[in-house]
């Protein structure tokens, strides 16, 4: 793998990390976030730490090859 692509995949792994983390924080703190009138339920915060923090494991995975 040539040098661009491991730092491009460290750069989206670093931001699917930060992603995961303020999900994290939202159900840990318990933030309410309010989208046009629509509360975003819990739920989907949950779904989307599961799925970032797998981008992210994956992104520095494969950045280190």
């Amino acid at each position: 793998m040539i040098l661009e692509e491991k730092k491009y995949l460290a750069v989206a792994a670093t931001i699917f990390l930060v992603i995961a983390l303020l999900h994290l924080l939202r159900l840990m703190l318990g933030w309410y976030v309010e989208i046009g009138g629509w509360s975003v339920p819990f739920w989907l915060s949950w779904t989307a730490l599961i799925i970032s923090g797998y981008l992210a494991y994956k992104g520095f995975k494969f950045s280190k090859k």
